[in-house]
């Protein structure tokens, strides 16, 4: 029987920009908090993954338009990332260019952020500057010039990056981001800040310029002053839906039997509580309420809690 909420184990990435937020003492990069290869925690589905879970329970987990376009797949995956140094310089590919590119079955790449945590005078970059077009951006690979025609952005905390395939882009030093995206892990790398090639982080020069978009650009948005109960809506893309909930008294959802909700504690501590299950949430913890849910509450704690939603 499928429950009405169950909570996954991330999975971690020690990749050479992680800092040490995610596991303290450890270069730890990147914490996939909602992903097809994720153990579900506890409960009668523990010791299956989520690709297993989907596997099984399909619809009933996914909903009806979520899984007539995706099938029995996850079709999202959710990180942290701890970025201590600049990310490489990257592009991710649309699904028709994923499909020629890699294989069929292959989906395209799509995201969004959350800045989590920013130090004063964070940067990404995001996209290329004015009238840069694919001749320049070649030439530029190839000199050595690519810093040189890239967009630099400002960001701090409390701002949502809506980042379209295509887009040239990296995450800078001192940023502790939310990051939701289409279930893919296609990355084009177009510089890697001088640091040596390997089988592990090779460049992809040829595939990058066949997929990025010269005129493709971000989206940034600050958070709206939010009062405590608010669920705002942060990102709205045909990949996805993000929203920030944030309360000190009971918060009253619905699935409305058409999608998962994909939680990610990311403030404070508290209660789900559906049927007769209740589940424990601390900060960083990861959840996924079915599609056949229907109504639920989460009850906070003392403090409050803060969740990211990501839904289809």
């Amino acid at each position: 029987m499928l429950p009405c909420v169950f909570s996954l184990k991330p999975e971690y990435r020690h990749y050479i920009w992680g800092g040490q937020r995610l596991i303290p003492g450890t270069q730890t990069a990147e914490a996939w908090m909602i992903y097809e290869g994720d153990f579900v925690a506890s409960g009668p589905l523990a010791g299956m993954t989520l690709g297993e879970v989907v596997e099984q329970y399909g619809e009933g987990l996914l909903g009806k338009r979520a899984y007539q376009n995706h099938g029995r797949r996850f079709p999202l995956l959710i990180k942290l990332l701890d970025c201590n140094q600049w990310l490489s310089l990257q592009v991710h590919p649309n699904d028709e260019q994923a499909e020629r590119l890699e294989g069929s079955g292959q989906t395209g790449k799509t995201e969004a952020w959350y800045v989590l945590e920013a130090k004063k005078d964070a940067q990404i970059i995001a996209g290329l500057k004015n009238n840069v077009g694919k001749d320049e951006l070649s030439q530029a690979i190839t000199n050595g010039n690519i810093l040189d025609v890239v967009q630099y952005v400002n960001v701090k905390q409390g701002n949502t990056v809506y980042m379209p395939s295509g887009t040239i882009h990296s995450l800078g030093p001192g940023l502790f981001v939310y990051e939701v995206q289409q279930t893919s892990d296609i990355t084009y790398r177009v510089y890697d800040w001088d640091r040596p090639q390997t089988s592990g982080r090779p460049l992809h020069i040829d595939k990058s310029l066949q997929v990025v978009n010269p005129e493709a650009d971000c989206e940034v948005h600050s958070l709206p002053k939010q009062i405590y109960g608010d669920t705002l809506p942060l990102c709205q893309s045909e990949y996805f839906r993000l929203e920030k909930i944030h309360s000190t008294r009971e918060i009253k959802l619905d699935t409305e039997m058409k999608t998962f909700h994909a939680m990610t504690v990311i403030e404070g501590s508290g209660e789900i509580k559906c049927a007769d299950q209740v589940i424990t949430l601390k900060k960083f913890d990861a959840f996924v309420v079915p599609a056949a849910t229907g109504n639920y509450a989460i009850e906070p704690g003392s403090s409050g809690i803060g969740i990211l939603k990501a839904s289809i």
